[in-house]
């Protein structure tokens, strides 16, 4: 069992850290200021080919693994991006995975290569107000109307839909009433961000402000019938199918964060110097930080694990859920050490640290929060009984 990168995953890591270079610090502290999508770094990573990492070669990609995927997102992270960088390109790389899947040839030719381009941006729109985590009970309805669907319903928390051409959705095409399995009846669409159809409201969160979250009011959003992605029916299925690569990726992405932000307080520890010492002699200062080293490796030892799964095609669910927990965890305590080891520094912005800490909050809270991973280990890898 080998869990150092390989020649070519290393190559990925160094030539996407070249990219990185070119977008300091500074770049995303005047962008956490200021708000505006990434256009610049969005592009860097496109025109180098980068979004395209885990799609298919035939339409454009570089036919690689989540493996492949997550080591790039990692090193986009850990370049001190953190999720505002991340955010910019989590669509792009994996969001048409059931396209991939389970998409026809027609709609693999026409809808994957402007997403791998970067012609196209698009959002994913299937967390409610009302529904949280309990996705079958989406309120959204498509209505067959003839060759085309009409959409209409509230959705909330959508990244980049400001600036977003396309969505996929998924969407009730069938009453719960009316199903054997509330996980039926439910189907997947992707199709224009039409704004004569939709009113979009960002949210003014707690960190991110480079990438913008949304609620969507969707009122009678016309869908082609060939723009539906599978059967039927069938989209919470298709859906799932993408939530073990989502998982993954956030637990590369918080380890990247995490170390970031470490980086940053040792080197401070290094630099401070106070009582004629620098902090970095005192125990009290080297133990915590220690410890983050530790907490970040062991999470990122399961989340390779999960992916190498992922890749072989063996069961990840429960590996990935666990790296998604032990990352987030490890990675927001790191990023609260860091502030301590800055002391009050820590609590200027200029220093980065305290950016990072809330941007790491998105990966403890989403997509899935500690409390279902834990449920849900606790049923499929324990036996326990299930609680929800």
């Amino acid at each position: 069992m080998d869990y150092e990168l390989n020649e070519d995953q290393r190559n990925i890591r160094e030539a996407v850290s070249r990219i990185c270079a070119n977008f300091g610090p500074d770049y995303w502290l005047k962008k956490d200021r200021d708000g505006g999508f990434p256009e610049e770094f969005y592009r860097a990573i496109a025109d180098a080919g980068w979004l395209g990492i885990a799609m298919p070669e035939e339409y454009g990609g570089a036919g690689l693994g989540i493996t492949e995927a997550a080591v790039l997102l990692q090193t986009i992270s850990e370049s001190g991006g953190a999720m505002s960088a991340c955010s910019s390109v989590h669509m792009n790389i994996f969001g048409l995975n059931p396209v991939v899947v389970f998409g026809n040839e027609d709609q693999k030719r026409r809808m994957l290569p402007p997403l791998i381009r970067g012609e196209v941006k698009a959002c994913f729109a299937v967390t409610e107000p009302d529904a949280g985590l309990n996705t079958t009970k989406i309120k959204t309805r498509a209505v067959r109307d003839g060759d085309r669907y009409l959409i209409s319903g509230h959705k909330v928390w959508i990244s980049t839909a400001q600036v977003a051409d396309n969505v996929l959705i998924l969407a009730r095409t069938t009453p719960i009433e009316e199903v054997k399995k509330p996980t039926e009846g439910l189907s997947l669409f992707y199709t224009k961000l039409d704004r004569r159809y939709v009113e979009i409201r960002e949210i003014d969160k707690m960190g991110r402000k480079a990438v913008d979250s949304n609620e969507l009011f969707i009122d009678n959003l016309p869908c082609a019938v060939e723009d539906r992605i599978g059967e039927e029916g069938k989209g919470f299925q298709y859906v799932l199918h993408g939530m073990n690569p989502e998982r993954i990726f956030v637990a590369a992405e918080a380890i990247g964060a995490g170390r970031a932000a470490l980086a940053r307080a040792v080197q401070y520890a290094k630099d401070r110097v106070v009582f004629d010492r620098p902090i970095g002699m005192n125990q009290g200062i080297q133990h915590p930080l220690a410890q983050n080293w530790a907490d970040l490796e062991a999470a990122n030892h399961m989340a390779f694990c999960a992916a190498s799964l992922y890749d072989k095609g063996k069961p990840c669910g429960s590996e990935a859920n666990a790296a998604k927990l032990l990352a987030s965890v490890a990675a927001l305590k790191t990023c609260q050490q860091a502030i301590l080891t800055h002391g009050g520094y820590g609590y200027a912005k200029e220093y980065h640290v305290e950016r990072l800490m809330r941007e790491v909050m998105i990966l403890y809270i989403a997509p899935i929060s500690p409390q279902l991973v834990l449920s849900n280990i606790a049923e499929k890898k324990l036996g326990l009984p299930k609680s929800y």
